[in-house]
């Protein structure tokens, strides 16, 4: 779980979005690529606070090395949103699989914090930047700044929305209070009525509403597989 978690704060949190264009434009001979790689086995030595672990650290560095470098090399304009995903799948994979094959014997890192409170520390975390970064590649699909090209806001109001939102709904249903939820969202949508009847604002309305629901959705299965999860670790 604390691999997990470097992962998490190295690729959304330490990774500023200049870098990421800057990799995608130069590919290898980008100097942020190996800057976020170093960044990444500096944050698992960090977080497990024990060298005798180097071999798996640096096998884990050389893992992420290799699929950054697969993904820069074959993503197009077109498909960076499949090999986004197909990116964070095989960095949690291989560091499942390669923790499992190295310590599968039960001599893995020890864990100073309980292990429900880590897990609790990792939902909320991904409830945030990590799962803002998800709505924003989802949503590359279209040109929303024509949408909202009109429209007055704050900057990154949406997204700070969407994070308390997301944190909200996720602190309501860990402690059992469900109709807060749909409390929340009925406030949501009083706030957003002047959107959602305006027939001219069509286009608008659907990203709101889909957005709401993508959300809205990531937050209560996030909630839920907490719930699962916290009896068994």
């Amino acid at each position: 779980m604390k691999l997990f978690l470097a992962h998490i704060v190295g690729d959304f949190f330490l990774q500023p979005e200049n870098w990421v264009k800057d990799k995608y434009k130069k590919k290898l001979r980008s100097r942020w690529l190996y800057i976020h790689i170093a960044i990444h086995i500096a944050l698992m030595f960090l977080l497990l606070w024990d060298f005798s672990y180097w071999f798996l650290i640096m096998l884990l560095g050389a893992s992420h090395f290799i699929i950054d470098t697969l993904k820069l090399l074959l993503q197009k304009k077109k498909t960076k949103r499949f090999y986004f995903f197909a990116d964070q799948i095989l960095h949690i994979a291989a560091i499942y699989l390669l923790t499992m094959a190295l310590y599968n014997d039960g001599s893995a890192p020890s864990i100073s914090i309980t292990k429900p409170v880590l897990l609790l520390l990792i939902c909320l975390i991904f409830l945030t930047q990590p799962t803002s970064i998800i709505l924003k590649t989802i949503f590359s699909k279209w040109d929303i700044s024509k949408l909202t090209k009109d429209n007055e806001s704050l900057e990154d109001a949406g997204q700070y929305i969407g994070v308390l939102e997301r944190v909200l709904v996720f602190i309501f249903i860990v402690v059992g209070h469900w109709e807060a939820v749909g409390f929340l969202i009925t406030a949501k949508s009083v706030f957003r009525i002047g959107d959602l009847t305006s027939a001219k604002e069509r286009k608008l309305t659907e990203y709101i509403l889909i957005g709401t629901l993508i959300s809205f959705g990531i937050a209560i299965a996030v909630s839920l597989l907490f719930l699962n999860l916290k009896s068994y670790v």
